[in-house]
Parts: structure tokens; C-alpha cells; sequence
């Protein structure tokens, strides 16, 4: 399996932490060198670990947000 690369390029926010050290945090990542995106996923404290996520472009969280602000 090829490895995955990524930088984490915008820190957002930290939405919660396990007693394991885990975070779920919004971030905007680049993955292996392409334009960055926003990114909701667990990481281990790190940052070197991380668990299955979403990756949205600016559009599609503008639409996640104002149907967020709708319930």
C-alpha cells in the first residue's frame, strides 16, 4: 500500500478528546501534495496516527454549515 502524505496546514478546531489522548479536530490538510481541504477526523496526539474521516472543499462546508444552522 503506498503511503498517504499530508500536512496539516490550518489547526481549527478540537471538537473532542478521548481518555486515550485521541482528538476529533477540523483541520485543513493537504493529502499527497494536493490543494488543501477542509478535513474532520480522530488524530493521536501527535499528529502521526489518525482515524477514518471526511474531506470537504470551502463549498461543500459552506452547505454542511448553513444545514448545520438550520436544525
Amino acid at each position: 500500500m503506498p503511503e498517504i502524505k499530508f500536512k496539516i496546514v490550518e489547526k481549527i478546531a478540537v471538537l473532542s478528546t478521548t481518555e486515550k489522548g485521541w482528538s476529533k479536530e477540523l483541520n485543513l490538510v493537504s493529502w499527497n501534495d494536493r490543494e488543501p481541504k477542509y478535513d474532520l477526523r480522530d488524530w493521536n496526539e501527535d499528529h502521526e496516527k489518525m482515524g477514518k474521516g471526511v474531506t470537504l472543499t470551502k463549498e461543500e462546508l459552506d452547505k454542511l454549515k448553513n444545514a448545520i444552522d438550520n436544525i
